[in-house]
């Protein structure tokens, strides 16, 4: 198996090493391959493959990051085409955070979610999916 370097800040290996003792992994690799099959397949559903979607993002950064908003105002003009919806907020004294409504594919999901993760400086990223061709169970009439 290949060897892999990768940079990470003091904190975070201290919590991957904490997490994988917590947890009874064998060491940080087995965190890691988890973590990576994990995200890669993350937006692999076949339930939601070639359905029409809506969803929300929500993005949290350190507040005064002006170079993260504007890296995430400049995505949002980029994805304009798939969001219905923006709200951004402040969370306590020291974060933003902003809330996307999307609608499209799990592909084009798929493309926002990652695009913002990209950012540096972005804390979090959360989302939220529902297909909207059955909402309650009953299917639309097209």
């Amino acid at each position: 198996m290949p060897v892999v370097s990768i940079s990470l800040p003091e904190e975070l290996l201290e919590s991957v090493d904490s997490f994988a003792e917590d947890r009874g992994y064998t060491g940080r690799s087995e965190v890691f391959r988890q973590s990576v099959r994990g995200l890669i397949g993350e937006f692999d559903d076949p339930e939601l493959q070639g359905r029409e979607l809506m969803g929300t993002v929500t993005v949290l950064f350190e507040y005064g990051s002006s170079d993260v908003e504007n890296e995430v105002t400049h995505l949002r003009h980029e994805y304009e085409s798939l969001i219905v919806s923006n709200v951004h907020g402040h969370v306590g004294e020291r974060y933003c955070m902003e809330l996307f409504v999307i609608e499209g594919t799990i592909e084009d999901v798929s493309d926002v979610v990652s695009g913002v993760r990209t950012v540096d400086g972005v804390l979090t990223v959360d989302y939220s999916l529902q297909p909207i061709d059955d909402v309650g169970g009953i299917p639309s009439q097209s």
